[in-house]
């Protein structure tokens, strides 16, 4: 870091988030009585944009946007909308333009960055699997299976869960014209409309001695814009999943496998998918378009780069419920005012009928007092739960009432639920080292303890 360079920390506790809305072109909404300030877009005759309000939080550091629940910061109002900032450009980075906005805020100047020129790659020959010497797990052979040891070992990995995704990994070695050979646990790529054909090879190296990995990536070939890795230990079919589970690599696939499936025996038949990395719009819309009535967990990593493929993944399932949604002449107007990405309850309340706008109202209610008890810091936690599940409540009514005027099948208004390791653990398969980690340390300080009583008795 350079001297004088300012900090997230910097900016959270130097800028509010109303500095931020008018920067983005909102106004201060002086006509609505709700208990908090309220910014709203105006159109270019002066007039409000309808469904296009941020209200701000008491302590005045984070804001929502009705009917939602979810809290934008400084930080991260600037990544979800950057698109209202001058400063943006396409293909920029999100840790570059809240950087670029929060500094001109503040008057701070920024240096300028080199601009690098990079030669394109050659184009790589398509992806075939007979390029390739293929050792695969046999369950019922113990010889086979030695030879993956040392590959998730290290991850904690053990040989229930291997049993469990046999059919989805193998060792992996390429023919070479130099005559080398290496060989990577490989995760083979799939096309969610063909589960027989391989399309390309997520990789992990042999493990260094110190633990560490030695390769991490995806084979030569591989289409990586359409292909993931698509699994299920009961051998589900996508079109046929109740839940599907995203994960950013097999590995974390793997984790959260070994460490939820004693708690949910039905795991078994849920389908896994691995991006292999950063997830593309092609490979979400294959899968959803195949799996729409499931319901949908978002298991990526908890960093920035992991929420930024949360919010991409819930506007391509927002995408896909909008498509089903026939139009009529009674609702063309409401679906009208929703963007694209943007849930189905992201319309004009104005537009709807008057039935669903007052149980609308008992949501939004509920919503703003939830927020107002979590934000006072006065309120017992079973009080703030309480109004919670009132809101959740309110909010279910409303939904169901929505669909049945949009004309949505219950079966096709899929739903989505965030599932994060616990912290400060990044990542699933770090959640599950750090569990036998504390497991191996709770073992062997109980045989302390049994020893020292055995001493004792003596």
């Amino acid at each position: 870091m350079e001297t004088g360079e300012l900090t997230y920390d910097d900016f959270l506790s130097r800028l509010s988030i109303q500095d931020v809305l008018l920067d983005a072109g909102y106004h201060v909404n002086r006509r609505d009585g709700l208990r908090y300030p309220s910014y709203v877009r105006l159109d270019s005759e002066g007039c409000r944009v309808r469904g296009d309000k941020f209200i701000v939080t008491r302590n005045g550091q984070c804001c929502f946007q009705p009917p939602h629940q979810k809290l934008y910061n400084v930080i991260s109002f600037i990544k979800a909308h950057p698109h209202l900032f001058a400063e943006y450009r396409a293909g920029m980075q999100p840790d570059r333009l809240v950087n670029l906005v929060c500094n001109r805020l503040l008057n701070h100047p920024v240096a300028e960055r080199e601009t690098k020129i990079v030669r394109p790659r050659q184009e790589a020959q398509p992806f075939d699997i007979a390029n390739y010497d293929v050792h695969r797990f046999n369950p019922q052979d113990r010889d086979s299976q030695k030879k993956f040891y040392s590959f998730f070992r290290n991850r904690g990995i053990d040989l229930y869960t291997q049993y469990a995704f046999h059919r989805h990994f193998c060792l992996a070695a390429k023919h070479r014209e130099d005559g080398m050979k290496y060989t990577n646990l490989a995760f083979p790529m799939t096309l969610p409309e063909d589960a027989e054909k391989v399309v390309g090879l997520e990789e992990r190296g042999r493990p260094a001695a110190d633990g560490s990995s030695t390769f991490k990536g995806k084979a030569e070939g591989s289409n990586s814009s359409a292909g993931l890795w698509i699994a299920s230990p009961a051998r589900t079919p996508l079109a046929e999943a109740a839940d599907v589970y995203w994960f950013e690599s097999a590995y974390d696939a793997m984790a959260y496998y070994q460490l939820h499936q004693k708690q949910n025996r039905e795991l078994r038949k849920a389908v896994f998918i691995s991006t292999g990395g950063n997830p593309t719009k092609e490979q979400m819309r294959g899968v959803l378009t195949r799996s729409l009535a499931a319901k949908q967990h978002i298991c990526f990593d908890s960093d920035t780069a992991g929420l930024l493929f949360s919010d991409n993944l819930k506007e391509e399932l927002y995408r896909a419920v909008r498509a089903t949604v026939e139009p009529t002449l009674e609702n063309q107007p409401y679906l009208d005012t929703v963007k694209e990405g943007r849930n189905l309850d992201w319309g004009d309340i104005d537009l709807l009928p008057e039935a669903l706008q007052r149980s609308y109202g008992r949501y939004e209610s509920a919503y703003e007092e939830a927020m107002s008890m979590r934000s006072s810091g006065l309120c017992h936690p079973d009080d703030i739960q309480e109004q919670v599940n009132e809101m959740e409540k309110h909010y279910k009514v409303f939904r169901g009432q929505l669909r049945e005027f949009l004309g949505l099948e219950a079966k096709n208004d899929t739903s989505c639920i965030r599932e994060l390791p616990a912290g400060p653990c990044k990542d699933w398969n770090e959640q599950l080292l750090s569990e036998m980690k504390m497991q191996a340390s709770a073992g062997e300080q109980q045989e302390a303890e049994q020893e020292h009583q055995t001493r004792f008795h003596r």
